[in-house]
């Protein structure tokens, strides 16, 4: 298309870019000007690829809010600013996170977690006033919002450990 050499390696730097996994158009474009190449230069390669359907960030933001919601299962809070950080829209992002919370919604996530914090220690503990504090505070970290974490909670708990 283009007998550029600059362009050429700047194509070539993109295409490896993108072969790790999806990226944003924020993405390539930072990754492009750090290792140095103009702004027009630049334009034409992420002009190029969103024209080949290689960056489009909706179906980005998609895939990236399904897997940090099913897979690592993080929060709509840590989720969104997590995509912002990658440069998405905010219309975009609502859309994502909807359809990912379709597949796995927050209250389900949070209790898989606790699920798994439970394997690990006994009940006593993780719904002891100390065990809970830190499993709030890990959760709220994960971006998820703590009146849900204390509802979720709350019906998990059993009251055969004294408090």
């Amino acid at each position: 298309m283009n007998d550029d050499p600059l362009y050429e390696k700047a194509r070539q730097n993109a295409l490896r870019y993108l072969l790790y996994r999806g990226r944003s158009i924020k993405e390539v474009e930072t990754k492009l000007a750090e290792k140095g190449f103009s702004d027009t230069t630049i334009k034409k390669v992420v002009d190029r690829f969103a024209d080949l359907g290689y960056l489009n960030d909706k179906n980005f933001a998609r895939q990236w809010a399904k897997s940090l919601a099913v897979s690592r299962l993080w929060g709509d809070r840590r989720i969104e600013i997590n995509l912002i950080g990658k440069g998405i829209s905010r219309d975009f992002i609502k859309e994502a996170i909807a359809e990912a919370r379709e597949e796995k919604d927050e209250r389900h996530a949070i209790g898989e977690l606790v699920e798994k914090r439970l394997r690990r220690e006994s009940e006593c503990e993780v719904f002891s006033y100390k065990g809970k504090r830190r499993l709030v505070q890990s959760l709220a970290g994960r971006g998820f919002p703590v009146g849900l974490i204390l509802d979720v909670l709350k019906e998990m708990e059993e009251d055969d450990c004294e408090s």
